[in-house]
């Protein structure tokens, strides 16, 4: 189930999730819906692959986390060490408002839909797509795709 940074042409999502089946579904439905998964039980496990691999386009991580940090300190030092990384939170236990999480970052509650998980991340590349697009352009990660792609036209 896990990418090989060579062989992977699919965008790249790391699934950090403490509870294992919990984060084998993660991994499951995110594969279906065309994307290649690694996995990490711990930010800290999680910190270690983005300081191994370039690859990693979008992180899906649970805010309650065993370890050094939790998910929430993880989407802010992935914001700050990795700025294009896309980042995905989610929680049974929080509800976080947008201002407490780092800028472009989207919040799902626990239990979610899945299809909509995909949604969010097929979202996500699209804003990071755009941003590949052209580097030169300023671009806000709240503005969206179709909004931005209207603006360079």
């Amino acid at each position: 189930m896990m990418a090989s940074a060579s062989s992977s042409r699919k965008p790249l999502v790391l699934i950090v999730e403490d509870e294992f089946l919990l984060r084998m579904d993660a991994m499951q439905m995110i594969e279906e819906a065309g994307f290649d998964v690694l996995e990490a039980a711990t930010a800290d496990q999680a910190i270690a692959l983005l300081e191994q691999r370039s690859d990693i386009a979008v992180i899906f991580t649970d805010i309650d986390l065993p370890g050094s940090m939790n998910g929430l300190k993880l989407a802010h030092a992935v914001r700050d060490r990795w700025p294009p990384i896309r980042i995905v939170t989610t929680s049974g236990h929080f509800n976080l408002d947008q201002d407490k999480l780092p800028s472009g970052c989207k919040f799902i509650p626990k239990p979610y839909d899945f299809r909509h998980v995909a949604e969010t991340i097929r979202d996500l590349m699209g804003m990071l797509t755009a941003v590949r697009l052209n580097p030169h352009m300023t671009y806000s990660a709240t503005e969206s795709v179709a909004a931005f792609r209207h603006r360079t036209a």
